[in-house]
């Protein structure tokens, strides 16, 4: 019965700077705001595909969430982190090193980097990497991974 996931919701605190950041930077298309619930709604990809919406809250009480963007494996590789940087967005992989290179979760396998909206919750470019799961692999760099077909 399942076929994807259409929804989710996140808090933010200031209203209209997250309308801005989700349109304007992360390029969504906003599809509907009201006004006197503080709440606003974008399509993610494709129109009618899946939806975000945002809920304004008072600071105390927010609760910071985590979702992902499915992407392509070349923008996440070779466009994610400049995408990110170019938009004064501080990415890191999932192991918090320095390296501000998208990590392989080995066990899926995918690419991914994480970021942070202006209200602190962790947002992440993902993509689905051709092959099998290694699970025993963990969390690698993508040379790491490549090195170990």
């Amino acid at each position: 019965m399942i076929k994807g996931l259409f929804e989710t919701h996140i808090d933010v605190e200031d209203l209209e700077k997250s309308i801005d950041f989700y349109k304007n930077v992360m390029g969504l298309t906003q599809c509907y705001y009201e006004e006197a619930r503080r709440i606003a709604f974008f399509w993610v990809g494709e129109p009618k595909g899946a939806m975000l919406g945002l809920w304004e809250k008072s600071k105390g009480e927010i609760n910071v969430r985590h979702f992902a963007f499915r992407c392509d494996v070349d923008d996440v590789l070779n466009k994610s982190v400049g995408f990110l940087q170019e938009n004064n967005l501080k990415p890191y992989n999932f192991l918090k090193s320095d390296a501000l290179a998208p990590m392989v979760f080995a066990w899926m396998p995918a690419i991914a980097i994480y970021f942070n909206d202006p209200d602190g919750n962790a947002l992440e470019f993902i993509a689905m990497l051709e092959g099998e799961a290694k699970p025993e692999l963990g969390v690698i760099s993508y040379q790491e991974w490549e090195q170990s077909f």
